[in-house]
Formats: structure tokens, C-alpha cells, sequence
């Protein structure tokens, strides 16, 4: 008997190098045409034709300047610069796909809460309920500066902000427009019934909003709310507010103790276990044989920028890796980036040349080689001993590295019964639960409703 079925997104962002880095010089890789709409259509297309349930789009506000003091590495290999804004892909996208979701990541420390409702309003609109936000506070000290801040806000007041701006955002998302306000009743001359238009009113710690939500409601008001926190504090907020969590576990042990910890936690604030749908990130290599797949592992290994894997990690966990001898034990305590990235470093007692190691396709996660039924085996595996849902696959060389998959592992997966063969109808967030286009009423947003 089949398992539960398995959900994917494509993991990428508007940059030459994303996760893998060095891989941009592979003489068939295409990023370096990220700045082009042409590249991005080709890539929604492809993955709708696999069914992928969304394109997941990363994006940061800052730049990589821990390793060396510097950002030589990073312009040399372009890790994550230049990055462009990933809304604006969206349209694009949207228009040549009918069922592809698209989650994208906003840094909502340096956004009003009010402008940011529209933008996603809008979104979700052209897209036909197809979108959703990936909620991050930022972690870069760069960005802070950047921004006017003499440094990055402490990571649990972070958070703390953070809940309040969703209450700003459920206020207006779920609260301005009741669901028969727009009657576009032209003989009447009545677009919208300003007795079913309500003032938002919010005075908090951190925001004070007066004023009616730009947007008419859109297919599912408030879009899918994608968390990628593993922090203590990250889990309590993703209890409260997710519907999809990312995680990046260094093993099926640290994924299974994460899920658990986090379906606890939901349970906890009045919701299902299974309320949030937990992807973990994952780099496939696949061949349509054994000895394939290895062939083009050791190719693309050519290529990678190991040092520019360990620049990005800098960044992650706020800690000059360039200063390190190879062998020499790194102190991995305090810091203001990201928790669970120095805290899993530190649990392994990873030292520079263990990070090397671990990046030799130029990125933090290892790599699942093999032909497709091995692929598919290691992918359920993971599904099954784990307790995740689905998986952030992240590209090597594009567009092959979803091309391969799409064109291998899916059909391997659909014979297994582990994956669709069609997609559901309906918005984004119906496809992923199955329960509509809106928010259940379980979720903490049902509280600011007025229909």
C-alpha cells in the first residue's frame, strides 16, 4: 500500500548563485540569465509539466560579508549577488502556468505592513489564489546597515515583531472587506458597499496602522504562510502562524525530533498536527542509471565552489570561517544570525575542513544520487522515517536539474502511487490541504474575520 503523497517545490531565487554555488559555470548551466523573463518562464513550464505543487523563491536583503571581512568571495561567485526582487517574476510565471504555486520570500523588518498587504493582495489576484509568503526578519548585519539600523535586531525580537505584524496583516487581509462588499453593480453605480468596508484600526508595540485595506478580497485573502525558522522561538511562531515550514536537517534523526517537536507545538496552540506541511531541502542528481547519475555527480563536483559554500555558511551563522585554520575547533556560541544553523554546527563540532567536505557540490545539502527508483526510494525513505511532507529541491545545473527529475523521478513516483498524476483544482492552498481557499477557522487569522 502506498504512502502519503509527495509534495515538491523547485527551490531557487533571482541570483546567479543560489545554493550550490560555482555551478554557474558549468558550460549548460543558464543562471547567469536569471535577470531575463525568458528564463523564468522556461522554468515554470518545466515544473508544471512534473506537477510541482510551487516554485519556492528565496531572496535576502543584505550581502554576504562575513568570510574574510569582505565581499570579495561573494562577487567572485555570485552568491546571492546581485539578487533581484522575486515578486516581480510572479506575473510572469503566472501567466504561462495554470497550476503552478509560487512561494515568495519578503523580509518583512524593512517592509510596512500595509504596502506589503497590497503587493500580495495584488498577487494573489493576477495569479488566481496561486500565491504565497515566505516570512523571514532577515539575520544579516549588512542589511541592517543598509536599512539606516546600527545593527540587526535581536533575534527574538525579531519574532516578537513579527506576530505583531501578522496581526496587522490579518486585520487587513481577513478584516477590511467582508466577503459582499464588491457587488459591481454598475446600474446601481455601486462598486463596493461602504457599509461592508471597515476601518483597520491597530496601535501596538511595534506598529500603528489607521486605514482601509487597499484590495478587494482575493481567492484566498490572506496568501499560504511559508516559515523557515527551527529556532525554539521560530517553532512557537510557526505554530501560530505557518502553514508550511522549511527545514534543513543535517539528518533523518534531526528531521524527525524538528517535526515532532513543531506538531507538539501546534497541537499545543489549538491547531491539527497536520495543519503545517513541513518540506525539507534536498539536491538531486539523477541519471536513468546508477553509473549515469555518478558520471554526472562527478562532473558537476568539477565545477562547485566549496570555499564559496563556506562563504554563504559564514553568513548563516555570523562566523568568519576565513580566520580558522582546517582542523581547528570553532567557538559557535552567541551570534545574531541564523539559531538553528549555529547550534546544528555547533552539535557536530564542525571544523572548516568538515565544512568543506560537506560542500562539495558547493551547498549545505547532500546530494541523493542515483537512478530513479534509487531517488525515489532515498525520497520516500525520508517521507517515511521522518515525518516531512515534501521537499525544497534545489537546483545544480539549470535547467537539467529539473528537467532530469521531472522526466525520471516523477514517472518513478507516480508508479509508486507516491505522486500525483494530476493537479486538483482550486488555489494554492487547496491543492496543499485540501480544505478550500481560506484560512480554517483554527487558524489565529479567523479571529480578525468579519464574514
Amino acid at each position: 500500500m502506498a504512502g502519503k503523497q509527495i509534495l515538491l517545490n523547485a527551490f531557487n531565487m533571482n541570483c546567479v548563485g543560489h545554493i550550490n554555488h560555482g555551478l554557474w559555470t558549468h558550460p549548460r548551466d543558464r543562471s547567469t540569465e536569471y535577470n531575463t523573463l525568458e528564463y523564468w518562464v522556461n522554468q515554470a513550464r518545466i515544473l508544471e509539466r512534473g506537477l510541482f505543487d510551487g516554485l519556492f523563491i528565496a531572496d535576502i536583503v543584505g550581502v554576504y560579508d562575513i568570510y574574510g571581512g569582505n565581499v570579495d568571495v561573494t562577487l567572485r561567485e555570485s552568491i546571492q549577488l546581485p539578487v533581484n526582487d522575486p515578486l516581480l517574476l510572479v506575473p510572469a510565471m503566472a501567466a504561462a502556468t495554470k497550476n503552478l504555486g509560487f512561494g515568495v520570500t519578503v523580509n518583512l523588518t524593512y517592509d510596512a505592513p500595509y504596502l506589503l498587504a497590497r503587493r500580495f493582495s495584488t498577487l494573489d489576484h493576477l495569479t488566481r489564489g496561486r500565491v504565497g509568503w515566505n516570512i523571514v526578519t532577515g539575520y544579516l548585519d549588512s542589511a541592517a546597515r543598509a536599512m539606516g539600523l546600527d545593527a540587526q535586531i535581536a533575534h527574538d525580537e525579531r519574532y516578537d515583531r513579527a506576530d505583531e505584524y501578522l496581526e496587522v496583516l490579518y486585520k487587513l487581509w481577513e478584516g477590511s472587506w467582508q466577503d459582499d462588499a464588491v457587488r459591481r453593480d454598475k446600474a446601481a453605480r455601486v462598486f463596493a458597499d461602504p457599509s461592508r468596508v471597515h476601518r483597520v484600526s491597530h496601535h501596538g508595540k511595534y506598529y500603528d496602522v489607521e486605514g482601509y485595506h487597499l484590495a478587494e478580497p482575493s481567492a484566498q485573502r490572506t496568501p499560504v504562510l511559508f516559515q523557515a525558522g527551527s529556532s525554539g522561538r521560530g517553532q512557537r511562531f510557526a505554530a501560530r502562524h505557518a502553514e508550511c515550514v522549511f527545514i534543513s536537517p543535517p539528518s533523518k534523526e534531526a528531521a524527525r525530533k524538528t517535526v515532532s517537536a513543531l506538531r507538539e507545538q501546534l497541537v499545543a496552540s489549538g491547531r491539527r498536527a497536520d495543519d503545517v506541511k513541513v518540506f525539507a531541502g534536498a539536491a538531486v542528481v539523477v541519471g536513468k542509471t546508477e553509473a549515469e547519475a555518478r558520471a554526472l555527480h562527478a562532473e558537476y563536483r568539477d565545477y562547485a565552489s566549496r570555499e564559496a559554500g563556506l562563504a554563504h555558511f559564514a553568513a548563516s551563522t555570523g562566523i568568519d570561517f576565513a580566520r580558522h585554520g582546517l582542523d581547528e575547533p570553532i567557538d559557535y556560541a552567541g551570534g545574531n544570525a541564523i539559531e538553528s544553523a549555529r547550534r546544528t554546527a555547533e552539535q557536530h563540532g564542525w571544523t572548516r575542513r568538515k565544512l568543506l567536505d560537506l560542500f562539495e557540490l558547493g551547498g549545505r545539502y547532500p546530494a541523493i544520487v542515483g537512478d530513479p527508483s534509487q531517488v525515489a526510494d532515498a525520497l520516500e525513505s525520508w517521507i517515511d522515517e521522518t515525518g516531512i511532507d515534501g521537499f525544497n529541491l534545489s537546483r545544480t545545473v539549470i535547467p537539467e536539474s529539473y528537467e532530469h527529475f521531472v522526466d525520471l523521478v516523477v514517472p518513478e513516483l507516480q508508479n509508486r502511487g507516491r505522486y500525483k498524476t494530476a493537479y486538483a483544482e482550486g488555489s494554492l492552498r487547496h491543492k496543499l490541504f485540501g480544505e478550500g481557499d481560506r484560512l480554517p477557522a483554527r487558524h489565529a487569522a479567523a479571529e480578525f474575520r468579519r464574514y
